[in-house]
C-alpha cells in the first residue's frame, strides 16, 4: 500500500502528462498535468478513445498503429519517442513529444504514454530561426557596407594619388601610402570576413555569446574602415581647397563638455577624461566644426596611446589675448627624433607598434588649426606622456 501510494503521488504530481490506455485505445487514467495540457477534466477523458486528444488526421494513424502492433508485434511508436500533434478541448493544436511503454498488468496489456509539451521549445526554435534570418540580413547589410566602403576608398585613393602626382615628394608619399593601405585595410577586411564565416557556425544555440562577439567584430571592422576613409577624404578636401574656416561665435565650454562626455564613452576601462576651463569668458569666435574635429582627434590619440586607468587632462582657457586648448595624456610618448615629422602626412612614430592608425590625424589637425590662423605644438617624453596645445589669438 505504501508503494502504491507513493506511485500515485508521483504520477499525480509529475510535471509531464501521463496517460494510460488499453489495447483498444481507451483511456484508463490521466494525470493532472495531462488534463491541464489538453484542457479536459479527468472525467471527460476516462473511458474515451485516446484519439479524442488528436487532430482528425492523427486519429486514424493512431488506431492503425495499435492494430498493426497487435497483429505484427512491430512497433512504430511503442518504446520509441516521437513528436506528435495534440488537440485541446477548444480545438487548439500544439506539438508534444511522447514516449509510450507497454506494461503487462493483471494478465492484460496496458500502454502508458509520457507526454512532454513542446510549445515553448517550438517558440524558441522559431525565435532562433527568426534570429538567424535577421543575422543573415545583418551580415548581408554589413557586407554591402564593406563593398561600398571599398569602392569609396578606391575612389579616394585615385584622387589622392592624382594630387600627389603633382608633388615632388610623390615617390616617398606613395610608398608610405601603399604600405599603410596594405596593412590597415587588409587587416579589418580579413577580420570581417572570418567573423562573418563563423557567425553561421555559432548561430545554432540560442543566445550564444559568440554571435554577438563576431557580429561586433564586423561592426568594428567597418567602423575602422570608415575612419580611415574619412581621413583620406579630409586630406583630399584640404588638398583641393574645399575646406574653409567659417568662424562663428559659440560657447567653447559647452562644446568641450559635450566632447568630454562623448569621448568618455569611447575611453578604455578606467580611463578618465578630466576637463577644466580657466577664465571667466566662455565664448570664442572660431570655426566650431574644425575645433571639434581637432579636439576629438587629439583625445582619440590620447585614449589610443594610453593604458587602462590613465588620466587624460583636457583644458580650455580664454584670456585677454589668447584662447588655449590643451590635451595631455600619460601614454607611451613620442621619441625626440620623430617629433620633427609629427605633422607630416602618413607619418607615424616608431614606437606605435601594432596600434592602428593612418598617420593622417595630426596632419589634418595642423592644417585645420592653420586655416583658423592658430598654432599647434607638442611636448612629449617617452613613457611619461604627451601634451598638445592649440593656441589662437583673441585680439
Amino acid at each position: 500500500m505504501e508503494k502504491s501510494a507513493l506511485l500515485d503521488a508521483l504520477v499525480h504530481n509529475a510535471i509531464d502528462g501521463i496517460v494510460t490506455i488499453d489495447e483498444l485505445g481507451i483511456v484508463e487514467s490521466i494525470n493532472p498535468s495531462a488534463c491541464k495540457l489538453f484542457a479536459y477534466s479527468e472525467q471527460e477523458v476516462l473511458g474515451k478513445n485516446i484519439s479524442m486528444l488528436m487532430p482528425f488526421g492523427n486519429k486514424e494513424a493512431h488506431d492503425s498503429y495499435l492494430k498493426d502492433y497487435k497483429m505484427s508485434g512491430q512497433s512504430h511508436i511503442i518504446g520509441i519517442g516521437r513528436e506528435l500533434i495534440g488537440k485541446t478541448k477548444k480545438g487548439n493544436q500544439f506539438s508534444f513529444k511522447i514516449g509510450v511503454s507497454e506494461v503487462n498488468y493483471a494478465g492484460r496489456k496496458i500502454y502508458a504514454g509520457f507526454i512532454h509539451d513542446l510549445t515553448q521549445q517550438k517558440k524558441d526554435e522559431e525565435r532562433l530561426k527568426n534570429y538567424a534570418s535577421h543575422l543573415e540580413e545583418l551580415v548581408e547589410e554589413r557586407t554591402k557596407t564593406l563593398n561600398d566602403t571599398i569602392k569609396a576608398l578606391e575612389k579616394a585613393k585615385e584622387k589622392v594619388s592624382a594630387t600627389l602626382e603633382k608633388e615632388k615628394i610623390i615617390s616617398k608619399l606613395k610608398n608610405r601610402f601603399l604600405s599603410m593601405a596594405s596593412h590597415e585595410f587588409r587587416t579589418p577586411l580579413s577580420t570581417a570576413h572570418l567573423s562573418a564565416s563563423l557567425i553561421e557556425k555559432y548561430a545554432e544555440p540560442l543566445d550564444n555569446a559568440n554571435i554577438i562577439k563576431h557580429a561586433n567584430k564586423i561592426i568594428n571592422a567597418v567602423t575602422n574602415l570608415t575612419t580611415i576613409l574619412n581621413d583620406f577624404l579630409y586630406i583630399e578636401q584640404l588638398e583641393v581647397g574645399k575646406v574653409y574656416a567659417k568662424p562663428t561665435c559659440f560657447d567653447l565650454v559647452q562644446l568641450a563638455e559635450e566632447i568630454t562626455e562623448e569621448m568618455q564613452l569611447l575611453a578604455k576601462d578606467n580611463q578618465q577624461i578630466q576637463y577644466s576651463h580657466y577664465g571667466f569668458q566662455k565664448a570664442i569666435n572660431l570655426d566650431q566644426n574644425l575645433i571639434k574635429n581637432s579636439i576629438i582627434n587629439l583625445i582619440t590619440n590620447a585614449i589610443k596611446y594610453s593604458d587602462d586607468g590613465c588620466s587624460i587632462k583636457f583644458t580650455t582657457e580664454i584670456n585677454d589675448t589668447h584662447c588655449i586648448i590643451c590635451v595631455k595624456d600619460e601614454g607611451i610618448g613620442i621619441p625626440d627624433e620623430d617629433q620633427l615629422h609629427l605633422f607630416e602626412p602618413f607619418f607615424r612614430a616608431h614606437n606605435t607598434g601594432n596600434i592602428p592608425g593612418t598617420g593622417l590625424g595630426l596632419n589634418i589637425v595642423a592644417r585645420y588649426i592653420a586655416l583658423m590662423k592658430g598654432t599647434v605644438s607638442c611636448v612629449s617624453t617617452i613613457h611619461e606622456g604627451t601634451l598638445f596645445t592649440l593656441t589662437f589669438s583673441t585680439i
